[in-house]
């Protein structure tokens, strides 16, 4: 009969470990899920002399700030850099492993990880020419001038 009760007491504490788990790990978030969807990067290569207005809208989206300014188009354009799909795919397939092999409890540190790893806020000001071709890029802040020199 003890034998019973010990064995009952063990699947009760596996079972409450097991829903405990689960309930933090949902209201905490999936790092797999999280860093699968982090931002995507964008091609600041296209941010050079010559470049076509058109590819940069494509790139970077609408503007946040259009002006004429001198007789020459102004836009201004803030994004969230991200991360290239291999980079994303890597993390995703690392959280995953971990908390394969920590039976979830990777999910206490991944979870905080992919929060505090969401890209960097960048902006810049991109003047075109006459016929609406990349003239100057002024970086707007410091995280942009990083990526401007990588």
């Amino acid at each position: 009969y003890d034998k019973e009760v010990e064995s009952m007491k063990k699947i009760l504490r596996t079972i409450f470990v097991a829903v405990c788990l689960v309930l933090f790990t949902s209201a905490y978030g999936c790092s797999v899920h999280s860093a699968a969807n982090q931002p995507g990067e964008k091609d600041i290569n296209l941010l050079s002399t010559g470049t076509p207005r058109a590819k940069i809208l494509a790139e970077f989206g609408t503007p946040i700030n259009t002006e004429i300014k001198g007789g020459k188009k102004t836009d201004v354009f803030s994004f969230i850099q991200g991360y290239s799909t291999g980079a994303k795919a890597s993390r995703a397939f690392f959280h995953g492993a971990a908390d394969v092999m920590t039976l979830g409890l990777w999910e206490l540190v991944g979870g905080a990880v992919e929060g505090a790893y969401n890209g960097e806020k960048v902006s810049f000001q991109v003047t075109y020419d006459e016929n609406d071709f990349v003239q100057t890029v002024l970086a707007l802040n410091e995280e942009a001038k990083k990526e401007v020199s990588n």
